[in-house]
């Protein structure tokens, strides 16, 4: 897996697959790689990424569609700048699902952030199962740092017929372990592996597999690996993230499992709170992401272990979600207490941040797949297209919206979706698509069929994927829209877990607020767009007085950098 401070290019696979992929079960009707090859090939539109790393902050905010016309920069009074205000909260909720609902946004301990599920670069035959809990951990947070909750069930689920309902669950539960409460410290001495004496505080998991009513425990007690104080305390973090991925034995097949902190891998930006990028569009293309940490369970199964029925060619299509159950009546980090109800749930990113509203956002969370279609008029009418256009000035697509039925509902037609498909939200993973060694951020849209929404790795640029996907990128509106963050801040691993290891406590600037002119992240390949209308504003900040170039959106060539 490639990280995201390299180079990425367009999508491609090797000889050996490359040569697969025309007989890889469904992929050659599939109309979205039919969709991009007339729109981007014909187009010129594709191109290798290269030098990423000079680009300017200021000049990232890329929420252009195609040239469609000229608005020249007029002040529009306070019914366009009414409009832009009320857009702040739902537009900037993009926060995968960092804090998404009300009643989670008070429990972070039991939070899903991001789920995960794609084919193992260097374990093919394999599916890698990624989610994470806890958002915005501080990396010098003690002295009581970060851990799962004792009173909880962290689920992976996993839908292999279609109907959805979890046909298998992979559950992990925890326990606090102390070896001498005498002292303040989580640790007294330098931790070099994670039977070290000198770590005061740390957790067991068990890990269990429920399938057809049956539980089977796969890992009967095994260590976490712990946060990272700091590098005095740690010196080689990367050994004890190591020492904390094992196999697990499940029959005859041989899993690995990963359980414990790892670098917040989702990557976007977050100050559209701030008056819509600061007012004047100067905070822009910020991973305001960078140097937080979660809590990470990773684990890697052979794919046949996934489908039910034992052979990928038959059944190579599974849907994926994540939740978390906690103790009725237990609002403390002990055991026992009453029975678990489900507080969260995430299968595909930004579902609930930004097309399911705040009414219906706990009971999302609560609720199960096979009773999704309450929430369907959320999805084919969005709400985020039409604040978009009442502040940007960007016709929405005409509803309803069908085509984000098929992304986010019941997979892809001749992709990812199942035969006699209950429609329900979930990450849907066709895990006979071929693995490319050149993964295109913008995954199925970028004609990367390996990338989101079949789907997610840890590099696919969701945020940007779904904007333009919920702009009408597959109605015929074609468009750049995007956050202008393209990859993580830092680089991912190449092997099991795959994700980077913790900013370390002893960071000074974990964050990098000094980064605004010098983003890594940046692309090369932009242009500032005149014909395009930036927020107006009644606030006395002068916005639409400025030079077009100064206050325009910043278009992306979609390079797929």
């Amino acid at each position: 897996m490639l990280g995201r401070n390299s180079h990425r290019r367009t999508y491609d696979v090797d000889a050996a697959e490359r040569r697969s992929v025309s007989s890889a079960p469904g992929l050659a009707a599939c109309p979205l790689m039919h969709l991009f090859t007339a729109s981007r090939s014909s187009t010129g539109l594709v191109h290798h990424e290269r030098n990423h790393m000079n680009t300017s902050r200021n000049q990232r905010l890329r929420l252009g569609t195609s040239r469609r016309r000229a608005v020249a920069l007029t002040a529009v009074g306070g019914v366009l700048a009414s409009a832009g205000m009320a857009g702040l909260g739902p537009v900037g909720a993009q926060a995968s699902s960092h804090r998404e609902a009300p009643a989670i946004g008070g429990l972070p301990q039991y939070d899903n952030t991001d789920t995960y599920a794609f084919r193992s670069p260097d374990r093919r035959k394999s599916v890698t199962l990624v989610a994470n809990w806890l958002p915005f951990e501080e990396p010098a947070g003690g002295p009581n740092f970060y851990s799962f909750a004792t009173d909880a069930r962290y689920n992976i689920k996993i839908d292999n017929d279609g109907d959805a309902k979890p046909d298998i669950t992979y559950r992990w539960t925890f326990k606090d372990h102390y070896r001498f409460k005498n002292t303040f410290l989580y640790n007294n001495g330098p931790v070099t592996s994670l039977k070290d004496k000198n770590l005061n505080f740390f957790q067991t998991y068990r890990l269990t597999k429920v399938e057809n009513g049956k539980s089977t425990v796969l890992v009967k007690s095994r260590k976490v690996a712990p946060s990272f104080v700091g590098d005095a305390s740690m010196p080689d973090y990367g050994k004890l993230q190591n020492l904390a991925s094992t196999k697990v034995k499940d029959g005859k097949a041989t899993l690995k499992s990963y359980t414990g902190q790892a670098e917040d891998p989702f990557f976007l930006d977050l100050r559209i709170f701030d008056l819509l990028y600061g007012g004047d569009l100067s905070e822009v293309g910020d991973d305001t992401l960078a140097g937080f940490n979660v809590q990470t369970v990773a684990l890697q199964v052979p794919r046949g272990k996934l489908n039910g029925k034992g052979s990928v060619k038959k059944n190579p299509i599974i849907g994926v979600w994540s939740t978390t159950d906690k103790r009725r009546g237990c609002e403390c980090a002990n055991e026992g207490g009453g029975k678990f109800r489900q507080i969260s749930r995430l299968g595909n990113p930004l579902v609930n941040e930004v097309v399911i509203p705040i009414k219906d956002k706990d009971k999302f969370n609560q609720s199960k797949p096979a009773g999704d279609a309450q929430f369907l008029k959320y999805v084919t009418n969005p709400e985020v297209p039409r604040l978009i256009e009442a502040i940007y000035g960007i016709d929405a697509p005409a509803t309803p919206r069908n085509d984000l039925v098929a992304v986010f509902l019941t997979g892809v037609k001749g992709l990812n979706q199942p035969k006699n498909v209950t429609p329900s939200e979930q990450l849907r993973l066709n895990m006979s698509t071929p693995v490319t060694n050149k993964p295109n951020r913008l995954g199925v849209i970028g004609g990367d069929l390996q990338g989101f929404p079949n789907g997610r790795r840890l590099t696919d640029d969701v945020v940007d994927i779904e904007l333009q996907v919920l702009e009408g990128e597959l109605v015929g509106s074609k468009n750049k829209l995007g956050d202008a963050v393209n990859k993580n801040d830092v680089r991912f691993g190449d092997n099991f877990p795959y994700v980077a290891i913790p900013e370390s406590g002893s960071s000074t600037m974990p964050h990098d607020p000094g980064a605004g002119a010098k983003n890594k992240n940046a692309s090369s390949s932009q242009d500032t767009l005149v014909d395009r209308v930036a927020p107006a504003s009644a606030l006395g900040l002068g916005l639409l007085a400025m030079v077009g170039g100064a206050v325009g959106m910043v278009r992306r060539r979609r390079t797929g950098e």
